[in-house]
């Protein structure tokens, strides 16, 4: 009974990703700038791909019947953990290295950052 509920929860979240996923490629086309569109990419690869891979997780220890499933969760984890590690740190140096180089145009309302940089 347990083993069904795991994998119905694990299936869920999987479906819950693909839903992240379909909403920032439809951010990646409609909005305006790059780090409007860098907001978007970051939440489809924390949300588009941690959820998944927690749900495979899940779907694996609630399958006693696959070989490996062990393995196949502990992977699925531990490569959940690291992506939800990494995807902020490099969308963050992405828009540091954009905003640093002005190779992007954008007239913010206040630039703190640039302020701070003439100090």
């Amino acid at each position: 009974m347990i083993e069904q509920i795991v994998f119905w929860v694990g299936s869920t979240l999987f479906i819950i990703g693909g839903v992240f996923d379909l909403l920032a490629s439809i951010g990646m086309l409609r909005f305006p700038n790059f780090y409007v569109r860098l907001h978007a990419a970051t939440i489809g690869a924390i949300y588009g791909a941690v959820l998944p891979l927690i749900g495979v997780s899940l779907m694996a220890l609630g399958s006693p019947d696959i070989p490996g499933n062990y393995t196949i969760a502990g992977a699925s984890f531990v490569t959940a953990i690291i992506l939800l590690i990494v995807a902020p740190i490099g969308s963050h140096v992405l828009a540091h290295a954009a905003h640093r180089s002005k190779s992007v145009t954008w007239s913010p309302v206040i630039d703190l950052l640039e302020e701070d940089e003439k100090k």
